[in-house]
């Protein structure tokens, strides 16, 4: 097996109020949490997407950016780690999970978590009605693939997806699920960077 990565850190963080890859965390910037535990999980080399040293430019979309970070992946390669760089605690076994996965077979891999919350559909204000939470998961990044599932699924589609599994999913390839980890926070507002830190410095202890 050859296993690339692509590490998407080019987003603007609008939500956020800053570019989350770059700010720092406990001595590291945010991306670098992510390339770290890409190489150390068993990947062999890692493209970063974004305004990093040595990353390649990003797209207008999630979609787009991980698209430019595919066209660098070498056709030797045979297959491909997409992850986040707003999630930098997912941990280097976390990845080697998934490069398990894969080494079994799997065309496509996610780590997930449970749903621990209620959920409830709504109109404005007012509750429409409680969604049935038996079998829902939260997904999660590293997600990997075969680098030719991959590749097909991004050339077959246009869509603006979240997640580089469900342009797999729409080609009926089947997704294996593993389990993910609570502690693989993706940062989107600034309450989710003081939740990070807090876990990091266990880490770092």
């Amino acid at each position: 097996m050859n296993i690339w990565a692509v590490l998407v850190a080019a987003g603007s963080g609008v939500r956020f109020g800053a570019p989350k890859h770059a700010l720092d965390l406990h001595g590291r910037a945010v991306w670098e949490w992510g390339r770290d535990a890409l190489l150390g999980g068993g990947v062999d080399e890692v493209i970063v997407v974004g305004e990093v040293p040595g990353g390649v430019p990003g797209g207008a979309t999630r979609r787009e950016s991980v698209a430019g970070g595919l066209a660098r992946v070498p056709d030797t390669a045979t297959h491909v780690v997409v992850h986040d760089a707003a999630r930098p605690l997912a941990s280097a076994a976390l990845v080697a999970e998934v490069i398990a996965v894969l080494r079994e077979g799997a065309s496509a891999v996610v780590p997930a978590v449970a749903v621990p919350d209620t959920i409830k559909r709504v109109e404005g204000s007012q509750v429409q009605a409680t969604v049935d939470r038996r079998g829902l998961v939260l997904v999660q990044t590293p997600q990997g693939f075969v680098a030719s599932v991959l590749r097909e699924a991004h050339a077959s589609s246009r869509e603006a997806a979240t997640d580089d599994a469900s342009l797999v999913e729409a080609m009926g390839v089947a997704v294996r699920v593993i389990e993910g980890s609570p502690h693989n926070v993706k940062i989107t507002y600034p309450d989710d960077l003081v939740l990070v830190r807090a876990l990091a410095s266990r880490d770092v202890r």
